[in-house]
């Protein structure tokens, strides 16, 4: 489907815009977004040829647009010279009206759990792989213009808090876009998963994922997890190579307060992690806490292209 600003009318007077049919219902009027923050993966845009093409787009509505590199220290790697700021993604995030990521769907997790406080849309376009998350290729770049007369559609993303219990005392907290992964390191490890204080499944396996419905195409699916509408409540629960038959994956409402405990019969190293982050160690009788979070990701969408279509697109590629 071909989108032009043209087929979108009314938005200068407030008037009822009009759409192609294949746009969502619930897009947004004009709506002025002056302040545009891209967030470009170095290591994807090499150069950041696509980040200040996108950028120069940019320049014609927003007021102000900066680029601040996926980098651990401004000093990582020499950026290219620019008539665009360049600073620090954790100082522009209180004023921004728009975060603009180019990178793969890590890169969106990583702006999306950095700017978790602020809900601050987020735009993906993908230079990664599968990019389920992100909403524009790298050949449909021009439509970030669209972004000006507010023909963009925002998309609210349930989010999971986790909370790691060390004999009652909590040790660790953190928060997921995707999900938290409780696994073995080397070997394999005894689980035992409740909901609301009801025992779910007990198993050895190589540990679990608690995912949401976003992170449900990300490891979730590939432990054989069911691929679950992204804009659903639903907290998802996938044993990783379960050795019972029992262990299945289920798919619990949102408000369902999920327990893992880590039991004693195999007393192997293990770890948590949220959105693949940092490791934190877990050992036998450790017990983590997964709930629906307040925290949430609005993530921005202007193709009009469906979940459906883009599952079945993504999972042909290689």
């Amino acid at each position: 489907m071909s989108i032009t600003k043209e087929a979108i009318k009314g938005e200068a007077t407030g008037g009822e815009m009009e759409r192609d049919e294949g746009f969502p219902a619930g897009f947004a009027g004009a709506i002025k977004h002056d302040r545009v923050v891209l967030y470009p993966h170095v290591q994807r845009d090499i150069g950041l040829d696509v980040t200040l093409k996108v950028a120069s787009i940019l320049k014609q509505y927003a007021k102000y647009v900066v680029i601040c590199p996926v980098l651990e220290d401004m000093g990582d790697i020499k950026l290219p010279p620019s008539d665009f700021k360049y600073a620090k993604f954790e100082d522009e995030l209180e004023d921004a009206d728009m975060i603009i990521t180019l990178g793969g769907d890590g890169t969106i997790l990583r702006a999306a759990r950095t700017a978790a406080d602020y809900e601050v849309p987020i735009l993906g376009i993908n230079m990664g792989s599968k990019g389920f998350m992100a909403e524009l290729e790298t050949d449909e770049i021009e439509m970030v213009s669209l972004v000006a007369s507010g023909a963009f559609e925002i998309e609210t993303r349930m989010m999971l808090d986790a909370q790691l219990l060390r004999q009652g005392e909590v040790i660790h907290d953190d928060f997921a876009l995707n999900d938290v992964v409780i696994r073995g390191y080397n070997k394999v490890i005894d689980l035992t998963l409740y909901g609301d204080g009801q025992i779910i499944s007990s198993f050895v396996g190589d540990g679990a994922v608690i995912a949401t419905p976003t992170g449900s195409t990300a490891y979730s699916m590939s432990a054989g997890g069911p691929i679950v509408e992204p804009t659903s409540h639903s907290i998802i629960v996938t044993p990783i190579c379960a050795h019972v038959l029992e262990a299945k994956p289920f798919v619990l409402v949102s408000e369902r307060h999920v327990t893992i405990e880590l039991g004693h019969e195999k007393n192997s190293p293990a770890y948590i992690s949220c959105d693949g982050c940092d490791r934190i160690e877990l050992l036998s009788g450790d017990v983590v806490n997964v709930n629906k979070s307040k925290k949430s990701t609005r993530l921005v969408r202007l193709s009009g292209k469906s979940f459906y279509s883009k599952v079945s697109e993504k999972l042909r590629e290689r």
